[in-house]
């Protein structure tokens, strides 16, 4: 006979996990060089969780007391059919957030029928200004097909919104300015995210390219004048956020390596495939499609591997970004 199911997660270190991370496929139609190798091999589909698997795991969570739920990818709204998720996602008791990560390639014809569905918030890549500097990062992106997906997503009225820039030395650090004059311009949010050495990459040396927020930080404050609004907290994220003025706009820098933030870390990760990741710089994992897919199935055996993993969170990460990645899953296959 099972144990009891707890109302909460807590890990062997006493943090509660309270939100979770859900990538919905590893595929997307961008090739950040950041983040994924020019060719690759994307994950089977028959490999892939469906979207009842997907939902599955979302509900159980929840029911566990998970208040936050962000879809990731690869890039989320590539996959087909993705309202039919968010749709039930969005109406599911106990959810407080229901978030999501995009690169904005989609968000002209799906900005509004998301907010619909449900997603309060949204997060957009956008690295670069520059078309043609845009279309060198992201090897495939189309500037002002991202640019309008913002512009929907501003129309479609979503609670915040939020652009994530990850900055390279001698790429695109001549535009932290200009990228920040486009958030306030908009009046939405914009963080400042420092590279991870997730997977092996051969497009640019990531020691060599590495901007550290301390650096972003001196830069903006050539012209703008940085008010701290306190220490991330792990509801809002690990972000440290600061204003300029008056306005909406928050400047937000994420250091997983200038400033590990392990310590207030809330989330797990599951990956399109259905690992649980416990940490995004570890391997620990748990396989929830393989309870998903059991012929003796049932969402409290769900839930109670989910309890048990949480004896596996480590601590926190250790990126290094001299030497070989260990982590080789690269960031589309992590889930954001």
């Amino acid at each position: 006979m099972m144990n009891e199911l707890p109302s909460v997660l807590i890990d062997r270190f006493q943090r509660r996990v309270d939100y979770v991370r859900l990538s919905v496929t590893d595929r997307c139609d961008f090739r950040c060089v950041y983040c994924m190798a020019e060719d690759m091999t994307f994950v089977p589909k028959q490999h892939i969780l469906t979207l009842e698997e997907i939902y599955e795991v979302a509900r159980a969570f929840v029911e566990l007391g998970v208040g936050k739920i962000r879809l990731t990818g690869g890039e989320p709204l590539v996959r087909n059919n993705i309202l039919s998720l968010v749709k039930p996602l969005g109406q599911l008791p106990g959810l407080d957030q229901l978030v999501l990560t995009s690169n904005g390639s989609q968000l002209h014809r799906l900005a509004a029928p998301l907010r619909e569905a449900g997603v309060k918030r949204i997060n957009i890549s956008l690295d670069s200004l520059q078309p043609r500097r845009f279309r060198q990062l992201t090897r495939h992106g189309n500037l002002d097909q991202v640019i309008a997906g913002i512009d929907a997503a501003i129309a479609a009225r979503f609670e915040r919104i939020r652009l994530n820039a990850v900055i390279l030395k001698g790429r695109n650090e001549d535009e932290v300015l200009d990228l920040v004059d486009f958030a306030l311009q908009r009046g939405i949010d914009i963080a400042f995210i420092e590279e991870m050495p997730l997977g092996l990459i051969d497009e640019h040396d990531r020691a060599l390219s590495f901007c550290s927020s301390e650096e972003l930080r001196a830069i903006i404050a050539q012209k703008y004048t940085l008010e701290t609004l306190g220490d991330p907290s792990g509801q809002a994220g690990p972000a440290r956020y600061f204003r300029t003025g008056a306005g909406p706009t928050r400047i937000g820098f994420i250091s997983p390596h200038s400033h590990n933030f392990c310590h207030l870390c809330n989330r797990v990760r599951v990956t399109a495939e259905g690992r649980l990741l416990l940490c995004l710089g570890n391997e620990h994992s748990v396989d929830l499609r393989a309870v998903l897919r059991a012929p003796d199935y049932t969402p409290q055996k769900l839930k109670h591997c989910i309890v048990g993993a949480m004896a596996s969170k480590p601590e926190r990460h250790h990126f290094n970004l001299q030497d070989t990645p260990d982590i080789v899953r690269f960031m589309n296959a992590t889930g954001g």
